[in-house]
C-alpha cells in the first residue's frame, strides 16, 4: 500500500505522457480534477480508468490527504467479446455495454470547475454549522433540490438554526421561572417579546417541512413527500406544542385560575426542544473551549431549574392549611422577616395570606441555595425544614455529584 497516489507504478508504454503530467500537476497544486488514463495491471493487461482526484482539507483549510476514485471504462474504449456476445459486431457489443451501464455513465459525467466553486460552502457557515449530519468536505456537488426545498447545511439554514438555538435557551430559562413564580404577563413588553418568539417557532415549523435531511444511508433526502413524513414522525408534535401562545391566554384577567395554571404548566413542553439543541451541539464536542462553555451553561441551567423547583416546594408548604398559619421555621418566613416584608392575613378582603418577599429576592435566594447545594453541602443559613424540602435537597446533592462526575469525564 506504500505507493504513490499518482499510480506511477501502473504506467506503461501506452500511457499518455500529457495525462501523466496533468495528474502530477493536480497533486502538486492541490487541485480537484478528473482524467481518462490507461493503466496496466500486474499481469501487464492494459485497462482504461476514469480517475477523479479530490483534495480533503482540515479545519485550517490545509490539504491533509487526497481522495482518488477509479472507474473501469475499458468497455467504452474497447468492447470485450464474451460467450454471450460471440459473433456480434463491435457496434452491437458496445450498444449492449452502454445499455447495461447507464448508472456508470451518469456517475462518469465530469463536473465543471464553476459548479465546484458555486457549491463550495463558506468557511463561516462550516464553522458555525449546527447540524451533526452535515456533508463531508470532499462532497463536491450539492444535490439538486426543488425550488422550495432548503439544503439543511446552507448559510441561511445555519443562521436560522442559531436564532432558534438562542430562543430555545431563552425559553429554557423563562418557562420554569414563569411557571414556578406564577408570573402573569401583564407587562406589554414581555408579552410582545414572547409573542414574537412564538411566531418564530411557528415559522420554524414551516421551514422544517421544506428542509432536507440525511437519510440512513448517508444520502441527502430532498423529496418533499419524504421530508414531510420524516418531520411528522419526529419533532412536529413537540414543535407544535412549543409554539402555542400560552402567554397570550394567561394575559387575560378573566381567565380562570385553574385554566391559567394548566396553560402555564403546558409551557414546560417547550423544554423538550432542548433535545434537538443537544443533537446539534454535538458537532462542537471536539473543541475544548466550546466544551467548557457548554458545561458552564448546562450547570447554570440545571441550577436555575432546581431553584425554581425549590421555591415552588417552599411556597406550597409555607402555609399550614390545617391551622391556616405561617410556618415560622420555613426559609420563606425567615426571608420575609429579614427583608421587612412579612406575611399577613387579609381577613377583611380576599381571606388569603398576602405579602412576603419580592420575586427578585425569592429567586436570588433560591438560586443561592441551589448553587451552594450543588457545589458544596450548603452553609446552613438556608436549610430545608419540611419532608418535601429535605427529600428535594438530597436529590439535589445527588445531581450535583453526578454533574461533577460528568464534567470531569468530559474535560478529561
Amino acid at each position: 500500500m506504500q505507493k504513490s497516489s499518482t499510480c506511477s507504478f501502473m504506467y506503461g508504454e501506452l500511457t499518455d505522457k500529457k495525462t501523466i503530467e496533468k495528474v502530477r500537476q493536480a497533486f502538486d497544486n492541490y487541485e480537484s480534477n478528473c482524467f481518462e488514463v490507461l493503466l496496466y495491471r500486474k499481469n501487464r493487461t492494459p485497462v482504461w480508468f476514469y480517475m477523479q482526484i479530490a483534495p480533503i482539507r482540515n479545519e485550517n483549510d490545509k490539504v491533509v490527504l487526497f481522495l482518488c476514485t477509479f472507474k473501469d471504462i475499458t468497455v467504452f474504449k474497447q468492447p470485450i467479446e464474451d460467450e454471450s456476445t460471440r459473433g456480434w459486431t463491435k457496434f452491437a457489443r458496445l450498444t449492449r455495454a452502454l445499455t447495461n451501464s447507464k448508472s456508470t455513465i451518469q456517475q462518469l459525467t465530469p463536473m465543471s470547475r464553476t459548479d465546484i466553486t458555486s457549491h463550495k460552502q463558506s468557511r463561516l457557515a462550516e464553522v458555525l454549522q449546527l447540524g451533526s449530519d452535515i456533508l463531508p468536505q470532499y462532497k463536491q456537488e450539492a444535490p439538486k433540490t426543488p425550488p422550495h426545498i432548503i439544503l439543511h447545511y446552507c448559510t441561511f439554514k445555519t443562521t436560522w438554526d442559531w436564532v432558534i438555538l438562542i430562543l430555545t435557551f431563552y425559553t429554557a430559562i423563562m418557562v420554569p421561572y414563569n411557571v414556578s413564580f406564577k408570573t402573569k404577563q401583564n407587562n406589554v413588553t414581555w408579552l410582545v417579546l414572547d409573542s414574537i418568539v412564538d411566531v418564530i417557532f411557528l415559522v420554524d415549523i414551516v421551514l422544517n417541512f421544506h428542509n432536507t435531511f440525511v437519510g440512513p444511508g448517508g444520502e441527502v433526502i430532498s423529496d418533499p413527500k419524504l421530508i414531510r413524513m420524516n418531520y411528522l414522525k419526529t419533532w412536529f408534535v413537540i414543535d407544535l406544542l412549543s409554539c402555542l401562545p400560552y402567554d397570550i391566554i394567561n394575559a387575560f384577567e378573566n381567565v380562570d385560575e385553574g385554566i391559567s395554571s394548566l396553560f402555564s404548566s403546558l409551557k414546560v413542553v417547550r423544554l423538550l426542544r432542548l433535545g434537538r439543541v443537544a443533537r446539534k451541539l454535538d458537532h462542537y464536542l471536539e473543541y475544548g473551549a466550546a466544551v467548557l462553555v457548554l458545561l458552564v451553561c448546562v450547570f447554570g441551567l440545571v441550577a436555575h431549574w432546581l431553584a425554581c423547583i425549590w421555591y415552588s416546594i417552599g411556597d406550597y408548604e409555607v402555609i399550614d392549611e390545617q391551622t391556616n398559619t405561617v410556618k415560622t421555621d420555613s426559609w420563606l418566613y425567615q426571608l420575609a422577616t429579614s427583608t421587612g416584608s412579612p406575611y399577613r392575613y387579609n381577613a377583611s378582603g380576599t381571606g388569603q395570606w398576602e405579602g412576603g418577599p419580592g420575586k427578585d429576592s425569592l429567586y436570588i435566594t433560591s438560586l443561592y441555595f441551589t448553587m451552594t447545594s450543588l457545589t458544596t453541602i450548603g452553609f446552613g443559613n438556608i436549610a430545608p425544614t419540611t419532608d418535601g424540602e429535605k427529600i428535594f435537597s438530597v436529590a439535589m446533592m445527588m445531581v450535583g455529584c453526578e454533574c461533577f462526575s460528568s464534567f470531569q469525564n468530559c474535560l478529561g
